[in-house]
Formats: structure tokens, sequence, C-alpha cells
């Protein structure tokens, strides 16, 4: 079975640890800000780190989507997998794919 490797970046991490400890995420998930940590903690230990070598801004029109861009680029991914493909219409240049996740799962599972 082919593997899924997750990339993540500091800057990456820490911009889904700002959005995931706002109060109204944290009352949507019944979550704590120490539960966030403890799961963004664990999704570190199984992602490989990416090291942003040079920033390719701006290129989206949200540059909070910037950093996601960088560490697709930096990682050299395959796939750039969001709910907000919209988001990412100026990076059709790059070489990997720009999908929802379930377009990437039945792309996987074939």
């Amino acid at each position: 079975m082919r593997e899924v490797t997750v990339l993540v970046s500091v800057p990456l991490v820490f911009q889904y640890e700002d959005v995931l400890t706002r109060p109204e995420h944290l009352a949507a998930a019944n979550a704590s800000p120490t539960q966030i940590r403890f799961l963004l903690d664990s999704l570190c230990s199984v992602a490989e780190a990416v090291e942003i070598a040079f920033l390719w801004r701006p290129t989206l029109s949200d540059p909070d989507d910037e950093m996601v861009l960088e560490t697709a680029i930096n990682g050299r991914a395959d796939w750039l997998v969001t709910f907000n493909v919209r988001d990412f219409a100026g990076a059709g240049s790059f070489d990997f794919q720009i999908g929802t996740p379930a377009q990437a799962w039945r792309e996987y599972a074939r």
C-alpha cells in the first residue's frame, strides 16, 4: 500500500495553532487550548518537517494561504489538499495537484 506523507513547516503549525485556538473554534470542537496543542504536537510527530528555503510571496490573495503554498513547494508535494481550492487559483503553475480531500482520496484509491 502506498504511503501518504503530511508536510508541515514552523510557520504553518503556528498558523494552525492560532486558528484552532480561537474561541469560536474551541467552542465548536468542544476542546481546550491544551487539547489543541496536544493534537498539533501529535500531528508534528508523524509529519515531515519542511524547511522554508525561500518565499514565493505574493502568489495568492490571502497571506495566510501563502504558508500552505510555501510548505507544499518546499516539501515537493504531489498534492496540496484543501477545502478552499479557489483560494489557491494563483498556484496552478506549480508542479503539484490542488484538490479537495475527496479528490485526493479518489486519486489515492486508484
